[in-house]
């Protein structure tokens, strides 16, 4: 008798061939480049290093479409954004040593995002490994080390028929929920060495699903049905897992309000009557999510940003859908269900009973006409004024992205995403330089829409070197610099906290002639014209830069109260 598990798949006569007698000149760096075009890769970043050369040059004898920025951070930002936006994992090929750790932050970044990255790094050759000091150019003890802390998974290859198991698995950890960033170093001779293993024809690293506990959904239910006065926080977990409209679905049977975290921009519908859009840290909205008797937490950790700062200190029962394990029950007890968010909502759905409220929506309008007359008591028109010229010229389904910057901020709280997946920043891990080259790799992902970033003039300097890769590769994204002559926010925050700032205030160019200096089209906009000309920018196609000269203020505060 023959059982399931002692079948072999026979390979064709053309199959065998092909493995008998692999073609001429390849070597360990082919095996990475067939490997990631047989898990689906079409398009890989990365910047090129001594170390790192087999890899690259393997890429002249493939099909896979190379995208070379100029910086490693500022690659690893831009397969960030190819990864939030498409959901696959976006390969990042990296060089050994300065290479690899110029890219830290961006994987912090992706990592607090849960964007699927995969790094793929060289590193010194194998008679290196080990923690010796054998004095290789760009050594280092154990290179893996730097990233263990940051990344979903490390994969060290030691030899060539390590390279296709190795991508696999990461591949496949990245995008298992929750989706993150991976690390797989390959050494310099692992790579340049020929190879007589045959070609890469194919993979299997479909991500595990994440359902959730039967028994877990089957309480939360009952809870959801019985509440007087549910409410909903959904976090980011919901726009990754494509979940938005199984949760509008639920919270129009429950007639909960909905309240959106800055990850979680565009899960539910902006002027929705159960909308309380995202201002998440505003007083009156942590009051608000303070009564409900049983709030459901939905792809969020409840961390700094989502809590108000930690002031949100619930009185009714949690519910807590996170994939993230790490982050579930992190912030406040609660039933916590460790599961993907659309399926933990699906099983909400099938088993949640409808509730009657006619009050939820006219509780909302109320929520919101505080916060609406708390910014208008601040005589803050010109800010309000200059994120409404923004909104009206951006292009409903066109993604935006935002580095740290005062606008931003304000965007968090009330900017209209239009949908889910369309606004990112970089509030998962805070570092400057985020919007530009994230744009890239968003205008990479989609070419048929004009992509927005915006930038303070601190964090474009982070980023002007990308100038020369949107005129290489004719990127369609407009670039929204708003130049207040310093690290804004952190001016603010000084000022605030010590009575004056200081290393806050920069020396910058001219940052329409130096965008013309590359080739790309620029203009000195005012807050007056910015629509027009912001929106001018965006229908012509290839990239071009506005500059708007503007001291933008905050805000004020409330978990300082």
């Amino acid at each position: 008798m023959t059982h399931d598990h002692d079948l072999v798949l026979s390979p064709t006569e053309a199959q065998t061939a092909a493995a008998l007698n692999p073609p001429a000149g390849r070597n360990g760096g082919d095996l990475v480049v067939e490997t990631l075009a047989a898990l689906g890769t079409t398009t890989v970043f990365g910047l090129p290093g001594q170390h790192a050369l087999g890899m690259f040059d393997a890429l002249r004898r493939s099909s896979l479409r190379y995208v070379g920025l100029r910086v490693e951070n500022n690659a690893g930002f831009a397969a960030d954004a190819y990864g939030r936006v498409t959901g696959e994992a976006a390969p990042l090929l990296l060089s050994t040593g300065p290479g690899a750790l110029t890219s830290l932050a961006a994987l912090q970044e992706a990592a607090a995002a849960s964007a699927p990255v995969l790094a793929i790094s060289s590193q010194i050759p194998t008679a290196g490994l080990g923690g010796g000091r054998h004095g290789y150019l760009h050594e280092l003890p154990d290179q893996s080390a730097s990233f263990r802390g940051v990344v979903k998974s490390v994969h060290t290859v030691r030899t060539q028929s390590q390279i296709p198991s190795a991508i696999e698995a990461a591949w496949k950890s990245a995008l298992t929920a929750p989706h993150g960033p991976v690390w797989v170093e390959i050494p310099q001779d692992v790579l340049l060495a020929p190879t007589s293993i045959p070609v890469v024809t194919g993979g299997d690293a479909f991500p595990e699903d994440l359902p959730p506990r039967v028994e877990l959904t089957a309480v939360a239910a009952d809870l959801l049905t019985r509440a007087a006065r549910p409410a909903i926080i959904a976090g980011g977990g919901v726009v990754r897992a494509d979940a938005s409209g199984k949760l509008r679905h639920l919270a129009e049977v429950l007639k909960a309000p909905v309240v959106t975290t800055p990850g979680g921009k565009g899960a539910f519908p902006w002027e929705h009557p159960l909308s309380l859009q995202s201002w998440i840290e505003d007083r009156h909205t942590t009051d608000f999510l303070e009564d409900a008797d049983v709030l459901l937490v939905v792809g969020s950790g409840l961390g700094e940003l989502s809590s108000n700062y930690h002031t949100f200190k619930p009185r009714g029962r949690v519910i807590q859908i996170e994939a993230d394990l790490g982050k579930l029950e992190s912030n406040h007890p609660a039933l916590g269900i460790h599961a993907d968010a659309r399926l933990a909502l699906q099983a909400l759905l099938e088993t949640v009973g409808e509730r009657e409220d006619a009050s939820a929506p006219e509780r909302v309008r109320e929520v919101l006409g505080k916060v609406a007359a708390r910014i208008a008591a601040q005589e803050l028109t010109l800010e309000q004024e200059v994120l409404a010229s923004v909104r009206q010229a951006l292009p409903a389904d066109s993604p935006s992205f935002w580095d740290m910057t005062i606008l931003a901020y304000w965007a968090w709280s009330a900017f209209d995403a239009m949908g889910p997946n369309h606004m990112h920043s970089a509030q998962g891990a805070g570092g400057l330089g985020y919007g530009f080259p994230a744009a890239l790799g968003a205008a990479v992902a989609d070419g048929s829409r004009p992509v927005l970033a915006v930038s303070g003039d601190g964090g474009a300097l982070y980023s002007v070197a990308e100038l020369a890769t949107a005129r290489q590769y004719g990127l369609d994204v407009t670039w929204l610099i708003v130049d207040d002559g310093g690290y804004g926010i952190l001016r603010e925050y000084m000022t605030d906290a010590f009575g004056e700032a200081t290393a806050t205030e920069l020396t910058r160019p001219d940052y329409v002639a130096l965008a013309e200096s590359f080739g790309v089209p620029g203009v000195l906009t005012s807050p007056e014209t910015l629509e027009a000309d912001l929106a001018k920018a965006l229908s012509t196609p290839g990239p071009s830069v506005v500059v708007l000269p503007a001291v933008l203020r905050m805000f004020a505060a409330t978990h300082l109260d």
